[in-house]
């Protein structure tokens, strides 16, 4: 048996961050990951790389007054904790807060990594100043996207590794954590035969031999439960209405919670597994790489929501205000889909593309690409990609024709096109005045108010029916599977706890896998930008407190 000081399972970001701690300090470490080395760094690679900061200098320079009172309050009336096993996901929570408006920026900034100029306002809330949402927009968008956010804990990890104290073993997928006289003293599971898929693409199952590694600290960093369906399902809470028949995929298919089942059969304590953060702005990828494959829509304020009936939303549940709020209301209209319907000049501006893939100006750093989301006649190419070959857009010249297209592809009769027009018709006469009844109209021109969304990110405010803004779009939207709230309980060092609440010797968790912290940071609702966050903070916090415990 091949003994270490640390071993991490899972080569995410959360992991990767908690290996290059450990080497920092002098640590030897081995990382264990069921996939291949070509998709090292895990689901963070794919992401848009948003960070949640917290009175920033990009803020300042947006004119965007933030705090860290302003933040708690925001943190807290979103997460909503409210049960007994809250005891740590609460102070995970208050330690983040304090950590996104403290030495976060600086630490990162220290290793390279910038940021778009824009923030962004995700989560806006609109319940009232203790309720759920950013009172401020706080998404600062990472230059570089989700594989800047990972640049330089990769490098960090090459250098540990050419100097012998990391190791990735890679395509080795533990079965089993090692309990000796009651505490967690390695892993042992299956060796994987090789496979050169593409990064994000299933992989073989193909057992070629078996491993045991034994270690002073184990570190489960293994992502949560997004890609395996059946169990998002098993634990789909009550109170979001009935899980959907029909969902897509926001992860890819490694993303299975095997782990989260393995630590708990050690002895480990899974709290808060009813809490989850899936998205109803989901279309289906028309170019996939893992199984149904979801790219989720990052809208602007300005689009017309309505359900599968064509009842428009109420509010707050417009575009990008209450992600939860809105999967609840729609949970309960007996359909797993629901539309947007908005016009060219709404997509041009306010249509952006989650994932760094899909958004290659800033995925590759050119300022010239960059410049064309403000200047340019059309939306983002990939945008247009999906507007062109998507089967969830559908693109007319009138309303009568484009609800005949939207019955068509939903495969009912749904639609009224009199009520569609009523409603939209109602909605252009809200824009002849600079007041209004309209709350989804006050959202957009408050949301006009903040220079970044004026300038980036919403459309002036105009009739959509005017054939002059057109044509007339429609966009389908499907409920995607992405994130695991809850997980496995964690003190403030990270250490997993047992089911008498006491540390379980050797055990660490990190990112997804302990809820982002404790079980549970965010309770039941997310100010976006913090799951990266999340697995920068927890796996730091992961990899010093173990490293402080191995002799």
């Amino acid at each position: 048996m091949q003994s270490t000081d640390a071993i991490v399972v899972g080569g995410g970001l959360a992991g990767l961050v908690a290996a290059t701690e450990l080497t920092d300090a002098g640590k030897r470490v081995i990382v264990v990951d069921q996939e291949p080395e070509q998709s090292l760094g895990g689901q963070a690679h794919w992401s848009f790389g948003g960070l949640f900061f917290v009175d920033s200098p990009e803020q300042r320079r947006m004119g965007v007054r933030d705090s860290h009172a302003l933040a708690l309050s925001d943190w807290m009336g979103t997460a909503a904790f409210d049960r007994p096993e809250d005891h740590w996901p609460r102070q995970w929570a208050q330690a983040y807060v304090d950590f996104a408006a403290g030495e976060k920026r600086a630490w990162l900034h220290g290793m390279g990594m910038r940021w778009f100029p824009v923030v962004g306002w995700a989560e806006r809330g609109g319940y009232g100043a203790i309720g759920h949402g950013n009172s401020v927009p706080r998404f600062h968008v990472t230059w570089g996207t989700g594989p800047g956010v990972l640049e330089p804990f990769l490098r960090r990890a090459r250098e540990a590794q050419s100097k012998g104290l990391l190791q990735f073993a890679f395509r080795h997928r533990v079965d089993e954590l090692i309990v000796d006289k009651g505490r967690v003293a390695g892993v042992r599971g299956v060796k994987l035969a090789s496979d050169n898929m593409e990064r994000g693409k299933p992989s073989s199952r193909d057992v070629v031999g078996d491993f045991e590694l034994c270690a002073q600290a184990v570190i489960v960093a293994s992502g949560g439960i997004g890609g395996n369906h059946e169990l998002v399902r098993k634990n789909w809470p009550e109170r979001l209405g009935p899980p959907p028949s029909h969902m897509l995929c926001g992860v890819p298919a490694h993303v299975d919670g095997r782990m989260l089942g393995i630590s708990e059969t050690a002895g480990a304590r899974l709290i808060n597994r009813d809490r989850m953060w899936h998205y109803v702005e989901g279309i289906e990828n028309w170019n996939p790489i893992w199984p149904m494959h979801a790219i989720r829509i990052l809208p602007g304020p300005s689009s017309l929501w309505f359900d599968a009936h064509g009842q428009r939303l109420p509010g707050p549940l417009w575009p990008g205000f209450d992600t939860m709020g809105t999967l609840e209301h729609l949970r309960r209209t007996g359909y797993d889909y629901s539309w947007f319907v908005l016009d060219q000049q709404i997509i041009r501006r306010e249509f952006a593309l989650s994932g760094s893939e899909q958004n290659p100006d800033l995925t590759g750093k050119s300022w010239r690409q960059v410049a064309k989301r403000a200047i340019g006649k059309g939306a983002p190419a990939p945008v247009e990609a999906f507007k062109s070959h998507g089967r969830d857009f559908i693109v007319r010249d009138n309303l009568d024709d484009l609800v005949a297209g939207m019955n068509a592809l939903a495969g009912n009769a749904l639609l009224d096109v009199t009520k569609l027009r009523e409603e939209i018709e109602a909605r252009d006469r809200e824009f002849d005045n600079p007041f209004t009844k309209d709350s989804q109209v006050m959202a957009i021109h408050n949301a006009r108010r903040y220079r970044g969304d004026r300038l980036v990110r919403v459309a002036k405010p105009h009739r959509m029916l005017d054939p002059a803004n057109g044509p007339l779009i429609a966009v389908r939207l499907n409920i995607l599977t992405r994130k695991t709230l809850g997980g496995l309980e964690t003190d403030l060092q990270a250490r997993v706890l047992g089911h008498d609440g006491q540390p379980l010797h050797g055990l660490y968790a990190a990112g997804e896998a302990a809820g982002f912290g404790g079980g549970g940071l965010h309770g039941y609702r997310a100010l976006e930008g913090s799951f990266l966050g999340g697995c920068l903070f927890s796996g730091r916090v992961a990899g010093r407190a173990a490293a402080a415990a191995i002799a």
